[in-house]
């Protein structure tokens, strides 16, 4: 063997051991920190870079070292495709495996329930409070034309269209997303049959929100909602006010909690104590027993109600009889301030 070949092998010999050592240091900092019973919450807001979430792991110990990190991130092409989100990672990742969820989303979810009854305002507001999604960017969407378009609904406000339920939903989801989700799953519960039943009642889908959500905003005791709907079925039929005092709250929009004689004189299509019909739109977003009350309305003679202040009310037929009710449960006609 040659001088020259010897110098050879031994090179090769020589960066093949390199190699193997660079691969086993490289490999040894890949491996898990610590302990797969200690987990660490790291959110990923829209625009962040790869270095950065390296930071925030480093500053964490989830990962031995930053740099490799975020060679390996270069090398697999993981530092351009990482998803924005809030991310369980444990002790016991490796940091490829860390890679792999961030690459590929597998994000933390929470489940949210929106209540019966909540305006788009308070949906807003309670996704806001659990860092969801942005408030504003919602509200805005509610009442933006074309993307209430892209629904399929021709209505100016997708108040009454947000069904009331629990959703799986991430940290820093598009509020487009929680928006057509909630809007998907109405149209699940409108179902061939309710939309039978309303074209029997002559009304449209929005005329049955508009009256379901007067319904869920009145409702105190579950067991009166077909009663309270047979009331204002009633009162439609025959031209009278609905007189409800949650359409005028909501035309007042900044409501301190004291409704007043003097709120009721207010102009607006929503005080339903100066005009006839349902108002213009609903006034929340109703749930399924509401929806299903507006459509099929208990058979009653009952004209008013009027709240017992447990929850419940009293019903009656007559305007007298309803006077007499006031007299007993809100101590005068008007239990309020002028």
């Amino acid at each position: 063997m040659d001088w020259g070949h010897r110098q050879r092998t031994k090179f090769w010999l020589g960066l093949g051991l390199s190699l193997v050592l660079v691969g086993g240091w490289v490999w040894a900092h890949l491996q898990p920190v610590g302990s797969p019973d200690r987990h660490v919450r790291i959110e990923v807001p829209p625009g962040t870079t790869f270095s950065e979430v390296a930071d925030r792991l480093a500053a964490k110990h989830l990962i031995r070292s930053k740099w490799v990190f975020l060679w390996v991130g270069r090398l697999t092409g993981a530092e351009r495709r990482i998803l924005p989100g809030e991310y369980d990672i444990h002790g016991g990742m490796t940091a490829m495996d860390i890679i792999h969820h961030l690459v590929h989303g597998q994000v933390v979810q929470h489940l949210v329930t929106i209540p019966e009854g909540y305006s788009v305002r308070q949906i807003a507001e309670l996704l806001a409070r659990k860092r969801l999604t942005d408030r504003n960017t919602f509200l805005r969407l509610t009442v933006d034309p074309e993307f209430i378009h892209t629904l399929g609904l021709q209505v100016s406000s997708l108040e009454g269209y947000l069904f009331p339920d629990s959703y799986l939903l991430t940290r820093f989801m598009e509020p487009e997303i929680i928006i057509r989700r909630m809007v998907e799953r109405l149209h699940h519960v409108w179902t061939p049959e309710r939309r039978a039943r309303a074209r029997e009642l002559g009304m449209s889908l929005h005329e049955v929100l508009t009256l379901a959500s007067v319904i869920e905003k009145e409702t105190g005791d579950p067991t009166e909602r077909g009663l309270i709907s047979g009331v204002f079925h009633n009162r439609l039929r025959r031209q009278i006010p609905l007189q409800s005092d949650p359409t005028v709250i909501y035309a007042i929009k900044e409501f301190d909690g004291n409704l007043r004689k003097s709120d009721l004189r207010i102009e607006s299509p929503y005080n339903t104590y100066r005009v006839t019909g349902l108002p213009p739109g609903p006034i929340a977003n109703p749930g399924e027993a509401a929806i299903h009350a507006a459509l099929y309305p208990a058979s009653t003679p009952f004209m008013y109600f009027v709240s017992r202040n447990d929850g419940s009310h009293h019903f009656s037929r007559t305007l007298a009889e309803h006077q007499r009710a006031v007299q007993k449960y809100q101590l005068g006609p008007f239990r309020r301030s002028s």
